[in-house]
Protein backbone atom coordinates (compact mmCIF):
# COMPACT_ATOMS: atom_id res chain seq x y z
CA UNK A 1 0.00 0.00 0.00
CA UNK A 2 2.78 2.73 1.30
CA UNK A 3 4.70 1.74 -2.33
CA UNK A 4 1.75 2.55 -3.95
CA UNK A 5 2.11 6.31 -2.75
CA UNK A 6 5.84 6.30 -4.35
CA UNK A 7 4.82 7.71 -6.99
CA UNK A 8 2.63 10.63 -5.83
CA UNK A 9 5.44 11.46 -3.32
CA UNK A 10 8.25 11.39 -5.61
CA UNK A 11 6.16 13.78 -8.18
CA UNK A 12 5.18 16.22 -4.79
CA UNK A 13 8.85 16.99 -3.93
CA UNK A 14 9.14 17.85 -7.51
CA UNK A 15 6.66 20.29 -6.93
CA UNK A 16 8.36 21.44 -3.73
CA UNK A 17 11.61 20.25 -2.74
CA UNK A 18 12.39 19.12 0.54
CA UNK A 19 14.26 22.11 2.96
CA UNK A 20 16.09 21.01 5.43
CA UNK A 21 15.13 22.74 8.90
CA UNK A 22 17.79 24.19 11.38
CA UNK A 23 16.78 21.46 13.97
CA UNK A 24 16.13 18.10 12.25
CA UNK A 25 13.28 17.06 15.13
CA UNK A 26 11.34 19.96 13.57
CA UNK A 27 11.83 18.64 9.74
CA UNK A 28 8.29 17.08 8.99
CA UNK A 29 6.38 19.89 10.63
CA UNK A 30 8.45 22.26 8.28
CA UNK A 31 7.46 20.32 5.48
CA UNK A 32 3.43 20.38 6.70
CA UNK A 33 4.01 24.01 7.20
CA UNK A 34 4.87 24.27 3.68
CA UNK A 35 2.13 22.73 2.05
CA UNK A 36 -0.46 23.53 4.31
CA UNK A 37 0.40 27.45 3.08
CA UNK A 38 0.71 26.70 -0.87
CA UNK A 39 -2.98 25.74 -0.84
CA UNK A 40 -4.23 28.37 2.01
CA UNK A 41 -5.70 30.73 -0.69
CA UNK A 42 -7.50 28.25 -2.43
CA UNK A 43 -8.65 26.45 0.39
CA UNK A 44 -8.89 28.24 3.72
CA UNK A 45 -10.12 24.35 5.25
CA UNK A 46 -6.89 22.22 3.84
CA UNK A 47 -4.60 25.12 5.29
CA UNK A 48 -6.16 26.21 7.86
CA UNK A 49 -6.56 23.07 9.77
CA UNK A 50 -3.47 21.87 8.22
CA UNK A 51 -1.38 24.86 10.27
CA UNK A 52 -4.05 24.35 13.11
CA UNK A 53 -2.71 20.95 13.79
CA UNK A 54 0.82 21.95 13.27
CA UNK A 55 0.33 24.47 16.12
CA UNK A 56 -1.55 22.61 18.12
CA UNK A 57 1.02 19.75 18.17
CA UNK A 58 4.60 21.87 18.04
CA UNK A 59 2.65 24.16 21.00
CA UNK A 60 2.56 21.10 23.23
CA UNK A 61 5.66 19.89 22.85
CA UNK A 62 7.43 23.91 22.73
CA UNK A 63 5.41 24.83 25.90
CA UNK A 64 8.47 25.20 27.91
CA UNK A 65 10.51 27.54 25.72
CA UNK A 66 6.61 29.60 24.79
CA UNK A 67 5.94 30.44 28.38
CA UNK A 68 9.39 31.90 28.93
CA UNK A 69 9.29 34.27 25.92
CA UNK A 70 8.42 37.24 26.94
CA UNK A 71 5.80 38.34 24.02
CA UNK A 72 4.09 35.54 24.89
CA UNK A 73 3.58 36.72 27.77
CA UNK A 74 2.36 39.66 26.68
CA UNK A 75 0.11 37.85 24.54
CA UNK A 76 -1.45 35.76 26.82
CA UNK A 77 -2.47 39.16 28.86
CA UNK A 78 -4.15 40.19 25.47
CA UNK A 79 -5.97 37.03 25.71
CA UNK A 80 -7.07 37.40 29.31
CA UNK A 81 -8.14 40.78 28.69
CA UNK A 82 -10.01 39.89 25.92
CA UNK A 83 -11.99 37.12 27.64
CA UNK A 84 -13.02 39.51 30.37
CA UNK A 85 -14.15 42.07 27.86
CA UNK A 86 -16.29 38.48 25.96
CA UNK A 87 -17.34 37.70 30.17
CA UNK A 88 -18.61 41.43 30.41
CA UNK A 89 -19.75 42.76 26.74
CA UNK A 90 -23.18 43.82 25.34
CA UNK A 91 -23.62 40.52 23.57
CA UNK A 92 -21.40 37.81 25.10
CA UNK A 93 -22.35 34.87 22.82
CA UNK A 94 -21.08 37.50 19.58
CA UNK A 95 -18.47 38.42 21.81
CA UNK A 96 -16.62 34.67 22.34
CA UNK A 97 -17.44 33.79 18.94
CA UNK A 98 -15.41 36.93 17.69
CA UNK A 99 -12.41 35.25 20.13
CA UNK A 100 -11.77 32.89 17.39
CA UNK A 101 -10.45 35.23 14.94
CA UNK A 102 -7.47 36.51 17.55
CA UNK A 103 -6.78 33.76 20.02
CA UNK A 104 -5.98 30.65 17.94
CA UNK A 105 -3.90 33.36 16.11
CA UNK A 106 -1.81 34.07 18.71
CA UNK A 107 -0.69 30.97 19.31
CA UNK A 108 -0.03 30.21 15.70
CA UNK A 109 2.22 33.40 15.78
CA UNK A 110 3.96 31.75 19.12
CA UNK A 111 4.44 28.75 17.57
CA UNK A 112 5.75 29.70 14.25
CA UNK A 113 8.23 32.28 15.50
CA UNK A 114 10.22 29.01 16.64
CA UNK A 115 9.97 27.30 13.23
CA UNK A 116 10.47 30.30 11.33
CA UNK A 117 14.27 30.97 11.50
CA UNK A 118 16.66 31.40 8.58
CA UNK A 119 16.94 33.67 5.92
CA UNK A 120 16.30 30.48 3.38
CA UNK A 121 13.37 29.50 5.15
CA UNK A 122 11.43 32.98 4.71
CA UNK A 123 12.81 32.79 1.05
CA UNK A 124 10.88 29.61 0.78
CA UNK A 125 7.79 30.71 2.40
CA UNK A 126 7.89 34.06 0.20
CA UNK A 127 8.03 31.78 -3.06
CA UNK A 128 5.24 29.50 -1.70
CA UNK A 129 2.92 32.73 -1.14
CA UNK A 130 3.82 33.92 -4.57
CA UNK A 131 3.14 30.92 -6.41
CA UNK A 132 -0.11 30.72 -4.21
CA UNK A 133 -1.02 34.08 -5.92
CA UNK A 134 -0.96 32.89 -9.57
CA UNK A 135 -4.58 30.96 -9.75
CA UNK A 136 -6.01 33.25 -7.45
CA UNK A 137 -4.87 36.38 -10.25
CA UNK A 138 -6.26 33.75 -13.00
CA UNK A 139 -9.12 33.44 -11.61
CA UNK A 140 -10.06 36.92 -10.83
CA UNK A 141 -8.98 37.94 -14.12
CA UNK A 142 -11.38 35.20 -15.79
CA UNK A 143 -14.12 36.65 -13.34
CA UNK A 144 -13.60 40.45 -15.14
CA UNK A 145 -12.90 39.83 -18.51
CA UNK A 146 -13.98 36.17 -19.50
CA UNK A 147 -17.03 36.14 -17.45
CA UNK A 148 -16.30 32.99 -14.92
CA UNK A 149 -18.55 33.11 -11.99
CA UNK A 150 -20.32 30.14 -10.29
CA UNK A 151 -20.01 28.35 -6.65
CA UNK A 152 -17.01 25.69 -6.53
CA UNK A 153 -17.46 23.32 -4.08
CA UNK A 154 -14.95 19.76 -3.72
CA UNK A 155 -15.96 18.28 -0.88
CA UNK A 156 -18.18 20.38 0.71
CA UNK A 157 -15.88 22.96 2.73
CA UNK A 158 -12.91 21.49 1.29
CA UNK A 159 -13.04 23.82 -1.22
CA UNK A 160 -15.59 26.37 -1.66
CA UNK A 161 -15.64 29.23 -3.84
CA UNK A 162 -18.34 31.86 -4.39
CA UNK A 163 -17.14 33.72 -7.77
CA UNK A 164 -19.53 36.36 -8.59
CA UNK A 165 -19.73 37.30 -11.95
CA UNK A 166 -17.86 40.65 -12.57
CA UNK A 167 -16.40 40.35 -8.82
CA UNK A 168 -17.96 41.96 -5.56
CA UNK A 169 -19.08 44.72 -5.08
CA UNK A 170 -19.48 44.73 -8.78
CA UNK A 171 -17.12 45.72 -11.60
CA UNK A 172 -13.81 45.18 -8.98
CA UNK A 173 -12.14 42.03 -8.75
CA UNK A 174 -12.43 39.62 -5.70
CA UNK A 175 -11.84 36.34 -7.24
CA UNK A 176 -11.88 33.54 -4.66
CA UNK A 177 -12.36 35.90 -1.99
CA UNK A 178 -15.75 36.98 -0.42
CA UNK A 179 -14.74 40.64 -1.39
CA UNK A 180 -12.58 42.98 -3.26
CA UNK A 181 -10.75 45.00 -0.62
CA UNK A 182 -9.70 41.31 1.07
CA UNK A 183 -8.12 40.35 -2.24
CA UNK A 184 -6.62 43.76 -2.18
CA UNK A 185 -4.91 43.10 0.87
CA UNK A 186 -3.51 39.52 -0.20
CA UNK A 187 -2.60 41.16 -3.35
CA UNK A 188 -0.80 43.92 -1.53
CA UNK A 189 1.62 40.41 0.52
CA UNK A 190 1.59 38.71 -2.70
CA UNK A 191 3.02 41.83 -5.10
CA UNK A 192 5.59 43.11 -2.36
CA UNK A 193 7.28 39.62 -1.95
CA UNK A 194 6.88 38.85 -5.97
CA UNK A 195 8.39 42.44 -5.97
CA UNK A 196 11.49 41.34 -3.54
CA UNK A 197 11.74 37.90 -5.41
CA UNK A 198 12.32 39.48 -8.91
CA UNK A 199 14.50 42.15 -7.08
CA UNK A 200 16.87 39.72 -5.69
CA UNK A 201 16.93 37.96 -9.04
CA UNK A 202 18.40 41.00 -10.63
CA UNK A 203 21.08 41.62 -8.31
CA UNK A 204 21.75 37.71 -9.19
CA UNK A 205 21.92 38.28 -12.71
CA UNK A 206 24.19 41.10 -12.59
CA UNK A 207 26.61 39.19 -10.29
CA UNK A 208 26.67 36.50 -13.01
CA UNK A 209 27.11 39.09 -15.64
CA UNK A 210 29.92 40.88 -14.04
CA UNK A 211 31.76 37.86 -12.75
CA UNK A 212 31.42 35.72 -16.08
CA UNK A 213 31.35 38.28 -18.90
CA UNK A 214 30.86 35.50 -21.29
CA UNK A 215 27.22 34.47 -20.30
CA UNK A 216 25.34 37.37 -22.10
CA UNK A 217 21.80 36.46 -21.12
CA UNK A 218 19.50 38.78 -21.16
CA UNK A 219 16.67 37.30 -19.33
CA UNK A 220 16.78 34.05 -17.11
CA UNK A 221 14.02 31.82 -17.19
CA UNK A 222 13.63 32.92 -13.01
CA UNK A 223 13.46 36.90 -13.87
CA UNK A 224 11.40 35.94 -16.91
CA UNK A 225 8.86 34.30 -14.42
CA UNK A 226 9.26 36.33 -11.84
CA UNK A 227 8.64 39.41 -14.43
CA UNK A 228 5.16 37.88 -14.85
CA UNK A 229 3.87 37.17 -11.68
CA UNK A 230 4.80 40.60 -10.70
CA UNK A 231 3.24 42.62 -13.71
CA UNK A 232 -0.11 40.31 -12.89
CA UNK A 233 -0.40 40.73 -9.47
CA UNK A 234 -0.26 44.54 -10.10
CA UNK A 235 -2.98 44.31 -12.86
CA UNK A 236 -5.19 42.20 -10.34
CA UNK A 237 -4.98 44.84 -7.69
CA UNK A 238 -5.84 47.69 -9.78
CA UNK A 239 -8.44 45.81 -10.87
CA UNK A 240 -9.60 45.55 -7.53
CA UNK A 241 -10.20 48.94 -7.25
CA UNK A 242 -8.85 49.55 -4.11
CA UNK A 243 -7.48 53.25 -2.81
CA UNK A 244 -5.86 51.67 -0.09
CA UNK A 245 -4.09 48.73 -1.70
CA UNK A 246 -2.53 51.33 -4.16
CA UNK A 247 -1.31 53.85 -2.15
CA UNK A 248 0.17 50.08 0.07
CA UNK A 249 1.37 49.69 -3.29
CA UNK A 250 2.85 52.78 -4.22
CA UNK A 251 4.87 52.87 -0.39
CA UNK A 252 6.11 49.61 -0.85
CA UNK A 253 7.60 50.63 -4.36
CA UNK A 254 9.28 53.74 -3.01
CA UNK A 255 10.50 51.66 -0.03
CA UNK A 256 12.54 48.67 -2.13
CA UNK A 257 13.98 51.84 -4.74
CA UNK A 258 14.81 53.39 -1.40
CA UNK A 259 16.35 50.23 -0.24
CA UNK A 260 18.12 49.05 -3.40
CA UNK A 261 19.08 52.65 -4.36
CA UNK A 262 17.63 52.40 -7.87
CA UNK A 263 16.66 55.88 -8.84
CA UNK A 264 15.14 55.30 -11.47
CA UNK A 265 12.33 53.08 -9.64
CA UNK A 266 11.78 56.27 -7.51
CA UNK A 267 11.37 58.72 -10.18
CA UNK A 268 9.20 56.54 -12.28
CA UNK A 269 6.82 55.48 -9.16
CA UNK A 270 7.03 59.00 -7.67
CA UNK A 271 5.95 60.21 -11.41
CA UNK A 272 2.99 58.59 -11.79
CA UNK A 273 1.97 59.08 -8.28
CA UNK A 274 2.23 62.27 -8.96
CA UNK A 275 0.53 62.51 -11.91
CA UNK A 276 -2.64 60.67 -10.06
CA UNK A 277 -3.04 63.06 -7.24
CA UNK A 278 -2.56 66.14 -9.43
CA UNK A 279 -5.54 64.94 -11.94
CA UNK A 280 -7.38 63.87 -9.15
CA UNK A 281 -6.84 66.94 -6.06
CA UNK A 282 -4.85 70.16 -8.31
CA UNK A 283 -6.71 73.05 -8.46
CA UNK A 284 -8.69 73.94 -11.61
CA UNK A 285 -7.59 73.81 -14.46
CA UNK A 286 -4.55 72.31 -13.79
CA UNK A 287 -6.19 69.19 -12.80
CA UNK A 288 -8.50 69.41 -16.32
CA UNK A 289 -5.11 69.32 -17.71
CA UNK A 290 -3.75 66.56 -16.19
CA UNK A 291 -6.97 64.16 -16.35
CA UNK A 292 -6.25 64.48 -20.58
CA UNK A 293 -3.58 61.63 -19.54
CA UNK A 294 -4.55 60.05 -16.76
CA UNK A 295 -7.56 57.36 -17.27
CA UNK A 296 -10.55 58.47 -15.38
CA UNK A 297 -10.57 54.84 -13.50
CA UNK A 298 -7.71 56.24 -11.03
CA UNK A 299 -8.56 59.90 -10.41
CA UNK A 300 -12.46 59.36 -9.85
CA UNK A 301 -11.90 56.62 -7.56
CA UNK A 302 -9.59 58.72 -5.50
CA UNK A 303 -12.09 61.65 -5.43
CA UNK A 304 -14.54 59.02 -4.89
CA UNK A 305 -16.83 60.34 -8.05
CA UNK A 306 -17.26 56.86 -9.41
CA UNK A 307 -19.43 56.22 -6.04
CA UNK A 308 -21.13 59.75 -5.93
CA UNK A 309 -23.85 60.64 -3.38
CA UNK A 310 -22.79 57.92 -0.56
CA UNK A 311 -24.81 57.97 2.54
CA UNK A 312 -23.07 59.83 5.84
CA UNK A 313 -23.42 56.28 7.99
CA UNK A 314 -21.29 54.62 4.81
CA UNK A 315 -18.39 56.94 5.20
CA UNK A 316 -15.61 55.85 6.81
CA UNK A 317 -15.39 58.99 8.89
CA UNK A 318 -18.90 58.34 10.37
CA UNK A 319 -17.71 55.32 11.38
CA UNK A 320 -14.27 56.33 12.93
CA UNK A 321 -16.35 58.54 15.18
CA UNK A 322 -19.04 55.72 16.07
CA UNK A 323 -16.01 53.30 17.49
CA UNK A 324 -14.10 56.18 19.22
CA UNK A 325 -17.64 56.88 20.78
CA UNK A 326 -17.31 53.63 22.15
CA UNK A 327 -14.01 53.48 23.56
CA UNK A 328 -14.60 56.61 25.50
CA UNK A 329 -17.93 55.30 26.93
CA UNK A 330 -16.53 51.84 27.98
CA UNK A 331 -12.49 52.23 28.07
CA UNK A 332 -11.45 49.69 30.04
CA UNK A 333 -13.02 46.19 28.51
CA UNK A 334 -14.59 47.79 25.47
CA UNK A 335 -18.08 46.66 24.36
CA UNK A 336 -16.97 42.78 23.05
CA UNK A 337 -15.56 41.59 19.46
CA UNK A 338 -18.25 41.89 16.75
CA UNK A 339 -20.63 44.21 19.05
CA UNK A 340 -19.68 47.18 16.70
CA UNK A 341 -22.01 45.93 14.14
CA UNK A 342 -25.21 45.62 16.22
CA UNK A 343 -24.72 48.61 18.38
CA UNK A 344 -24.03 50.54 15.07
CA UNK A 345 -27.09 49.12 13.15
CA UNK A 346 -29.09 50.68 16.60
CA UNK A 347 -27.78 54.11 15.83
CA UNK A 348 -27.84 54.45 12.13
CA UNK A 349 -30.38 52.07 10.90
CA UNK A 350 -27.61 50.78 8.74
CA UNK A 351 -24.99 47.33 9.36
CA UNK A 352 -22.01 47.80 9.11
CA UNK A 353 -19.69 44.78 9.58
CA UNK A 354 -16.49 46.88 11.27
CA UNK A 355 -15.82 50.24 11.67
CA UNK A 356 -12.98 50.24 8.19
CA UNK A 357 -9.90 50.39 11.13
CA UNK A 358 -8.52 47.70 13.08
CA UNK A 359 -7.06 49.42 15.90
CA UNK A 360 -10.25 51.83 16.47
CA UNK A 361 -12.51 48.57 15.99
CA UNK A 362 -10.00 46.76 19.17
CA UNK A 363 -10.22 49.93 21.21
CA UNK A 364 -14.24 50.00 20.91
CA UNK A 365 -14.35 46.46 21.14
CA UNK A 366 -11.97 45.05 23.76
CA UNK A 367 -10.92 48.15 25.86
CA UNK A 368 -8.01 49.99 25.07
CA UNK A 369 -5.38 48.52 27.36
CA UNK A 370 -5.44 45.16 25.53
CA UNK A 371 -4.68 47.34 22.41
CA UNK A 372 -2.29 48.88 23.56
CA UNK A 373 -0.40 45.78 24.82
CA UNK A 374 -1.49 44.15 21.19
CA UNK A 375 0.25 47.18 19.02
CA UNK A 376 3.01 46.98 21.86
CA UNK A 377 4.04 43.54 20.81
CA UNK A 378 3.45 43.74 17.32
CA UNK A 379 5.50 47.42 17.76
CA UNK A 380 8.58 45.70 19.61
CA UNK A 381 8.78 43.15 16.66
CA UNK A 382 8.87 45.32 13.80
CA UNK A 383 11.29 47.61 15.69
CA UNK A 384 13.35 44.35 16.56
CA UNK A 385 13.22 43.14 13.22
CA UNK A 386 14.62 46.69 12.05
CA UNK A 387 16.71 47.10 14.40
CA UNK A 388 18.24 42.88 13.05
CA UNK A 389 18.67 44.23 9.70
CA UNK A 390 20.78 47.60 10.91
CA UNK A 391 23.01 45.59 12.16
CA UNK A 392 23.57 42.31 10.60
CA UNK A 393 26.76 41.51 10.62
CA UNK A 394 27.96 39.81 6.82
CA UNK A 395 31.31 38.40 7.70
CA UNK A 396 31.36 37.82 3.59
CA UNK A 397 34.54 36.00 2.97
CA UNK A 398 33.81 35.78 -0.92
CA UNK A 399 31.87 37.97 -3.55
CA UNK A 400 29.50 34.80 -3.39
CA UNK A 401 28.94 35.07 0.05
CA UNK A 402 28.75 39.00 -0.13
CA UNK A 403 26.03 37.96 -2.83
CA UNK A 404 24.66 35.86 -0.50
CA UNK A 405 24.40 38.16 2.82
CA UNK A 406 22.64 40.72 0.17
CA UNK A 407 19.60 38.51 -0.72
CA UNK A 408 19.48 37.11 2.60
CA UNK A 409 18.99 40.70 3.70
CA UNK A 410 16.60 42.07 1.03
CA UNK A 411 14.37 39.10 1.77
CA UNK A 412 14.21 40.01 5.28
CA UNK A 413 13.64 43.50 4.54
CA UNK A 414 10.56 42.52 2.47
CA UNK A 415 9.09 40.20 4.82
CA UNK A 416 9.27 43.77 7.11
CA UNK A 417 7.61 45.66 4.37
CA UNK A 418 5.24 43.02 3.20
CA UNK A 419 3.88 43.07 6.84
CA UNK A 420 3.71 46.74 7.21
CA UNK A 421 2.21 46.85 4.25
CA UNK A 422 -0.59 44.61 5.72
CA UNK A 423 -0.61 46.95 9.14
CA UNK A 424 -1.15 50.55 6.90
CA UNK A 425 -4.15 48.57 5.26
CA UNK A 426 -5.65 47.69 8.66
CA UNK A 427 -5.83 51.51 9.33
CA UNK A 428 -8.40 51.62 6.47
CA UNK A 429 -10.31 48.03 6.61
CA UNK A 430 -10.12 45.51 8.81
CA UNK A 431 -9.73 42.26 6.34
CA UNK A 432 -9.22 39.63 9.31
CA UNK A 433 -12.18 38.17 9.28
CA UNK A 434 -11.12 36.07 6.65
CA UNK A 435 -8.75 33.69 8.11
CA UNK A 436 -6.80 33.02 5.23
CA UNK A 437 -5.60 37.33 5.34
CA UNK A 438 -4.98 36.68 9.27
CA UNK A 439 -3.01 33.79 9.05
CA UNK A 440 -0.59 35.48 6.15
CA UNK A 441 -0.27 38.63 8.72
CA UNK A 442 0.79 36.71 11.37
CA UNK A 443 3.01 34.21 9.58
CA UNK A 444 5.13 37.43 7.98
CA UNK A 445 5.28 38.94 11.88
CA UNK A 446 6.31 35.45 12.62
CA UNK A 447 8.80 35.01 10.48
CA UNK A 448 10.41 38.44 11.23
CA UNK A 449 10.07 37.12 15.13
CA UNK A 450 11.97 33.67 14.32
CA UNK A 451 14.37 35.73 12.40
CA UNK A 452 15.31 37.50 16.00
CA UNK A 453 14.82 35.19 18.29
CA UNK A 454 17.61 33.15 16.68
CA UNK A 455 19.87 35.23 14.80
CA UNK A 456 23.46 34.19 15.94
CA UNK A 457 24.20 38.44 16.12
CA UNK A 458 21.28 39.27 18.06
CA UNK A 459 19.65 36.68 20.12
CA UNK A 460 18.32 37.57 23.26
CA UNK A 461 18.19 35.82 26.69
CA UNK A 462 15.71 33.19 27.05
CA UNK A 463 13.69 34.68 29.26
CA UNK A 464 12.97 37.63 26.38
Amino acid sequence: MLSALNPLRRSLKRVLPPQAHPDPQLQFWWDWTQWAILLLPLSSFLGGVSVLLIVLVMGWQLFPVLRQRRINQGLAIVSLLMLFSATFAQIPAAAFLGLFNFLPFFLAFAVLSELLRTPDQLRRLTWILVAGSVPVVIIGLGQQWLGWHGHVQLLGIVVDWLIRAGGNPPGRMSSVFFYANVLANYLVVTFILALGLWIEAVNQRSFILKSFPNQRQWLTPKLLLLTGIVMSNAIALILTNSRNGWAIAAIACLALALYQGWRWLLVGVGAATSAVLMAAFAPSPIREGWRTIVPAFFWARLTDELYPNRPERMLRSTQWKFAWSMAEQRPWLGWGLRNFTPLYKAQVHSTMGHPHNLTLMLMAETGIPATIVLVSIVGWVVAQGSRYLLNWHSGAASATDALQTTCDRLICFTFLVAFMGCGLFSLFDVTLFDARINLIGWLLLAGICGMVYHSPEMKPKRST
